[in-house]
């Protein structure tokens, strides 16, 4: 099936480059717009500490997250850059594929430049500034993760000339948006699709529903996922060296070459040889001692 044309994905910005980089234009945000942002960083800030994985942590600290305030790129990028060599750009939306592999290959991570509604506070069909920024950046303070996400865009320029794109979409929703991280504290969050979220952050740690698996990246490649509701499988790494190890150090060659002949599984299916967490395994054990959860 054809995506897109170029055109379909800036009607609004007919003048834009074929890099659909546009200003963010920080000073056209209303007070209303920052105050959402003080709502959303607020309500995470107070859960995720226990929560998500102390690399996430570090990273606000690194790059002086303001709390009040929507960041500016500019601002930002100069911590970003003195640390890892990345930054932060803005584009109008979704970007065709080529275009954001392209960009994260040369340690570029687009964000939209708005952000949702004060009545959208939990839930957006499309990722905003707080999503990409607040989800997303802080990671790209860390050597081995950020080295990642540049393996990742340049595995993405490949993976077009093999017509493998939806395989390689799965390792990144299952890792970059929804992973997460067994630690000596116990499981912690690290995908920036639950970092961002009040609800996922609690479900995706403390629920017995969803299944949580020890990554496998020819398995997770031949998963699907949901967009429409919490995931239903959630796939662990030991640490972000293993995940590297796994992927950018990786032939992807041969796995491609298997895919069209491999059926997908199911976002609910257990495999007899899947490495499944439980509650009752260590990694819950040590979690015990996490902060508690906060009121909104």
């Amino acid at each position: 099936m054809e995506g897109p044309s170029l055109d379909e994905y800036r009607p609004d910005h007919p003048g834009i480059g074929d890099d659909f980089l546009i200003p963010q234009a920080w000073e056209n945000y209303s007070d209303t717009e920052h105050e959402v942002w003080e709502t959303l960083y607020k309500r995470q800030i107070e859960l995720l500490p226990g929560r998500a994985c102390q690399e996430f942590l570090d990273g606000l600290d690194k790059l002086k997250m303001p709390a009040d305030k929507i960041p500016n790129f500019d601002e930002l990028n100069e911590h970003l850059m003195k640390l890892t060599g990345w930054q932060v750009v803005a584009v109008p939306g979704l970007v065709p594929d080529g275009i954001f592999f392209e960009h994260l290959a040369n340690r570029r991570f687009v964000s939209g430049n708005f952000i949702r509604k004060p009545d959208q506070l939990d839930y957006l069909q499309e990722p905003d500034i707080f999503h990409d920024v607040f989800g997303h950046v802080p990671l790209l303070s860390n050597p081995i993760f950020a080295d990642y996400m540049e393996a990742y865009g340049k595995g993405g320029l490949r993976a077009m000339r093999h017509d493998c794109l939806q395989n390689l979409s799965r390792l990144y929703w299952y890792t970059v948006e929804f992973g997460l991280i067994n630690t000596p504290e116990g499981m912690r969050i690290y995908g920036a699709g639950i970092v961002s979220s009040k609800g996922e952050s609690i479900f995706s740690l403390d629920s017995d529903a969803p299944n949580r698996i020890h990554f496998d990246l020819p398995r997770l490649m031949r998963t699907k996922y949901r967009i429409d509701d919490y995931q239903q499988t959630y796939w662990v790494i030991d640490s972000f060296e293993e995940l590297f190890a796994e992927t950018a150090g990786k032939d992807f060659g041969p796995i491609y070459e298997e895919l069209p002949d491999l059926g997908s599984y199911e976002p609910w299916d257990v495999l007899a040889r899947d490495k499944v967490y439980t509650h009752g395994t260590q990694e819950y054990a040590k979690s015990k001692g996490r902060m508690p959860v906060h009121a909104a």
